[in-house]
C-alpha cells in the first residue's frame, strides 16, 4: 500500500478507484522530453533575440505525431497573452496561427486575425486585412509569429505558394520578429524553394524514438507516474523492443499504447 515504485507526488493516485485512475491516465499532460526541451530552449532564445533587419527563423519539422503542436502549445502556455484592465490593452508576445487549407494570402490574414482575437473585417479586402494585422501585431507587442501545419501550403499551385511565402517573409521583415514554422518533412522541402527564406531558417528535426538510453528514460519515467498499484518494468529490453515494433517510434503512438495498456 506504500506504492514505493511511484514517485512520492503520484502515490496518492494509486489509491483512487479504477474509474478515477483511468480518468487520470487519459488526461493530457506534459512530460519534459529531451527533444521537446531542446525545441523550447531554441524558441526561448528566438523570443529574446534583438530586432534586426534579417531575423533568424526556425523550422520545427517531423513526422505526424512527433509532438510539434504539443511543443507549440506548451510554449504558448509559458508566454500567454495578457490583458491590462487598467489600460484596456492586450499584449501577446507569441502569436500562433494555423496554416489555412490553401496558401491563399487572404485566408492567411483571416487566420492571423483569428489568432489575434480580432473580429473579421466587413470588406475582407486583402490589403485591408494586411494593414490591420500589421497594426495589431505592433500594438500587441508581438515578438514571434508561429505558423503550424505549414506543409498545407503544398495543397496550392506553385504561384499560390510563392505569393504565400512572399507574404510571410514580408511580415517577418516588416515587424522584425522571428518566424517559426512547424510541419512535416514536406514543409522543409517547400521552404527550401525560397532561397531568401532557406538562408535564415534553422531546421530542428524531431526524430523517431530508437532503442537507446532516451527510450529507457522515457519508459522508466512513465512507470513512476502511472497510478498502477504494482510496479511495471516498462524499461525492460523485451518491452522496449515490443513498444518500438508497435509504434514505429512515433511519440503519440507510444503514449497512446502505454495509456491503453495502463
Amino acid at each position: 500500500t506504500d506504492y514505493v515504485h511511484l514517485l512520492p507526488a503520484y502515490r496518492h493516485q494509486a489509491a483512487l478507484t479504477d474509474a478515477q485512475r483511468i480518468a487520470w491516465i487519459r488526461a493530457d499532460r506534459w512530460l519534459d522530453l529531451d527533444q521537446a526541451r531542446d525545441a523550447l530552449s531554441r524558441l526561448e532564445d528566438l523570443l529574446v533575440y534583438p530586432p534586426r533587419d534579417r531575423m533568424p527563423c526556425l523550422l520545427l519539422y517531423g513526422d505526424t505525431g512527433m509532438g510539434k503542436t504539443k511543443i507549440i502549445r506548451k510554449f504558448l502556455r509559458d508566454h500567454p497573452a495578457n490583458f491590462d484592465q487598467g489600460t484596456g490593452v492586450t499584449t501577446m508576445p507569441v502569436v500562433a496561427m494555423r496554416m489555412p487549407a490553401e496558401p491563399i494570402e487572404q485566408d492567411m490574414y483571416s487566420e492571423l486575425l483569428t489568432a489575434l482575437g480580432a473580429p473579421g473585417l466587413a470588406d475582407g479586402a486583402t490589403h485591408r486585412q494586411k494593414e490591420v494585422c500589421r497594426r495589431l501585431l505592433r500594438s500587441m507587442g508581438a515578438r514571434m509569429l508561429i505558423i503550424d501545419e505549414i506543409h498545407a501550403m503544398l495543397a496550392g499551385s506553385f504561384r499560390q505558394q510563392r505569393v504565400f511565402l512572399n507574404a510571410i517573409r514580408f511580415l517577418a521583415n516588416d515587424l522584425r520578429i522571428p518566424l517559426v514554422c512547424a510541419g512535416t518533412d514536406l514543409a522543409r522541402q517547400a521552404l527550401l524553394t525560397d532561397p531568401q527564406l532557406a538562408e535564415r531558417f534553422e531546421a530542428l528535426h524531431l526524430r523517431h524514438w530508437k532503442n537507446d538510453a532516451r527510450l529507457v528514460q522515457l519508459l522508466a519515467s512513465l512507470a513512476t507516474i502511472l497510478p498502477l498499484r504494482r510496479p511495471s518494468n516498462l524499461a525492460a529490453p523485451a518491452i522496449r523492443s515490443r513498444v518500438l515494433d508497435l509504434t514505429d517510434g512515433v511519440t503519440v503512438r507510444i503514449f497512446r499504447l502505454i495509456e491503453t495498456v495502463a
